[in-house]
């Protein structure tokens, strides 16, 4: 009877385990960033970049395939190094921020495809419109932030959008359709402070 209790207990104490809840992490704006290139004319190849955005990671170490990501950030936090290319770049011709301010995506699946990578679909809205888009991406490191004191994370991701899909195609294919998306994330074990 002592056997069939405890491996009772057993079992429920692995079930809890297998059951454990997300943990939510929450983005550090001052080393979030997502930069992007695409080909100009043939000529170079030109790089924009957003950085201090916010958004929240709900991160299930026992089963990452049920972990979610939502992010958002506003269209004029664009970083592209040339005001007068910024600015075209908020106009309907591309972004469209006046009427659409805020990028947003949300997470719809993970795939885990290794130990650290896996594949993030999710939905994104750009120019107010949303398409699908799969992130490959990399669990960079997890562990004690040497100096917060506080559990950390930190992911690096890749994928390619379409323009054309999101009603910003203008000069394309001369200027590339397609944008080459680089991501790198840290964030933090609970809410911001």
């Amino acid at each position: 009877m002592k056997s069939l209790v405890l491996a009772a207990g057993l079992m429920a104490s692995f079930a809890s385990m297998a059951h454990a809840q997300a943990e939510t992490y929450t983005l550090d704006p001052s080393h979030s960033q997502i930069v992007f290139d695409y080909n100009h004319l043939g000529f170079s190849t030109t790089t924009s970049m957003f950085s201090g955005f916010e958004g929240t990671i709900e991160f299930d170490a026992q089963d990452p395939a049920k972990s979610s990501v939502s992010v958002e950030f506003p269209a004029e936090s664009l970083i592209t190094g040339w005001d007068a290319r910024t600015k075209h770049f908020m106009t309907d011709d591309f972004f469209g921020a006046a009427e659409n301010p805020e990028i947003t995506f949300k997470s719809t699946s993970i795939e885990v495809t290794g130990e650290k990578t896996g594949k993030i679909t999710g939905d994104l809205t750009v120019n107010g419109v949303t398409k699908p888009i799969t992130i490959d991406a990399t669990m960079t490191q997890m562990g004690e932030h040497p100096m917060q004191k506080k559990p950390w994370v930190g992911f690096d991701g890749t994928t390619t959008i379409k323009r054309s899909d999101f009603d910003m195609g203008m000069y394309a294919p001369y200027v590339s359709d397609d944008v080459n998306v680089r991501i790198s994330i840290e964030a933090m074990k609970g809410t911001a402070e």
